[in-house]
């Protein structure tokens, strides 16, 4: 079997697949382990497994070209100071809910100035099995969603650096 690698290619217009694209594959996974800053070619699309603990992930900054970017987020490892961030100047909206095992779950939304989700395994969600989305929706704007797992009095992810 001859394996064809392909390069990367940029389209202007629109792009039709009448049976749909499969992602998958070895490359399709990220697992990260240390405090990793993401880069829109190695990151967007794939599924980013975190391993560490009590790390930090950057998220690339947002450029006009990479509009839509997605960036979903499996938590691999119960977290206990794992902080989700991006440059600073981008800011994060949308929801995120937190959910303890009891069925007790409850939803935060972002401030304006919110550009970390900081996750403590506790209150804050983070534990094994957590996992989030989040999209570059505009400049200077990353659209997230997700299910934390957590556990005691509930308390919001976001956070401002």
């Amino acid at each position: 079997t001859r394996r064809i690698k392909m390069a990367k290619s940029t389209f202007s217009g629109p792009v039709v697949s009448n049976n749909g694209f499969i992602q998958a594959g070895s490359n399709n996974i990220v697992d990260i382990t240390a405090e990793t800053t993401l880069t829109f070619n190695d990151h967007a699309g794939r599924i980013i497994e975190v391993n560490d603990a009590d790390g930090a992930v950057t998220l690339p900054s947002i450029k006009s070209g990479e509009l839509g970017a997605k960036y979903t987020f499996f938590i691999g490892t119960d977290a206990t100071d794992l902080d989700i961030k991006t440059d600073g100047t981008d800011k994060f909206v949308g929801s995120l809910t937190v959910a303890i095992t009891d069925d007790a779950e409850k939803t935060f939304i972002p401030a304006a100035t919110n550009d970390v989700i900081s996750l403590n395994g506790g209150t804050k969600g983070g534990d094994k099995f957590s996992y989030l989305e989040i999209t570059a929706l505009a400049t200077a704007e990353y659209m997230v969603q997700g299910l934390l797992i957590g556990s005691g009095s509930l308390a919001t992810p976001f956070a401002d650096s």
